[in-house]
């Protein structure tokens, strides 16, 4: 048998993938790819470049770290709803916030909290926050955790609720989380609306309200969506009226856009 010869940009290539594919949360940036495959980081941005360019990864705009996607399902098993809601979001958050102005964060499970995945704080004129992606949001004291934790299936709930209750999620959602009655009306209060909502309610936040909205596909809860303004600048009353069927109309965008993928891959 003739033995060819090793083509190594191929496996750096496929080096590159399967670091990418085994981070926490699936996305990383060129230094930490470097780091993990010790390739030069010249070769491995160089790589990631290539890697775009065939659409096997993404480059995210909110904070230049790079993310596998729906092509990789060829390749690998890495790929999640969650990260397909990531992928398809971008443009339908942009458009959101030409309409509405303040910025937004699209947020998914992670344990005891939701991590922000996408935001649009990098480009909205009135954020007060620019490094959003990758940051944990308590699940009781935020909309995007209220309503997801109100929409999501009651056995998930339980089990988020439990690791509240432990303590992980410190000791004001622990108290809150060992309520029956605070999270029964929470989940009953937030079903009724059809989003949830804070005013204030987060100590890390005490000026910033929000309104966010479930996105559902395939049966389940993905992702929560939200919108963040200061409450200085707006009544709870006005941001539910101008934000909550703005944040509608951009979940069901996502939901289509997922299903178009879908079809085509």
């Amino acid at each position: 048998m003739t033995k060819y010869a090793n083509v190594r940009g191929l496996a750096r290539g496929l080096q590159v993938l399967r670091a990418l594919n085994a981070m926490e949360n699936g996305r990383a940036t060129s230094q930490q790819l470097s780091e993990a495959t010790g390739l030069h980081r010249t070769t491995v941005r160089r790589l990631l470049e290539t890697l775009v360019e065939e659409n096997f990864v993404r480059r995210s705009a909110s904070d230049d770290s790079f993310r596998l996607t729906l092509n990789v399902r060829e390749l690998s098993e890495g790929f999640t709803d969650d990260e397909l809601i990531a992928t398809v979001a971008p443009p339908i958050m942009g458009q959101l916030m030409q309409r509405i102005v303040w910025p937004s964060d699209l947020t998914t499970p992670d344990g005891d909290a939701m991590i922000v995945r996408e935001t649009t704080h990098r480009f909205s004129p009135l954020s007060f926050h620019r490094s959003m992606v990758g940051r944990r949001l308590p699940l009781l004291l935020t909309a995007a955790g209220r309503v997801y934790l109100a929409m999501c299936p009651e056995a998930e709930r339980e089990d988020m609720l439990d690791l509240l209750r432990a303590g992980a999620g410190g000791e004001q959602q622990q108290k809150l989380a060992s309520d029956p009655a605070f999270i029964r009306n929470l989940v009953k209060q937030t079903r009724a609306d059809g989003f949830g909502s804070n005013h204030g309610d987060w100590a890390d936040q005490r000026k910033i309200g929000a309104v966010a909205v479930a996105i559902e596909a395939h049966g389940r809860v993905l992702a929560s969506l939200n919108v963040i303004y200061l409450e200085q600048a707006m009544q709870p009353q006005e941001a539910v009226r101008r934000f909550v069927p703005e944040l509608q109309r951009a979940a069901k965008e996502m939901v289509e856009a997922m299903e178009r993928q879908e079809g085509e891959a």
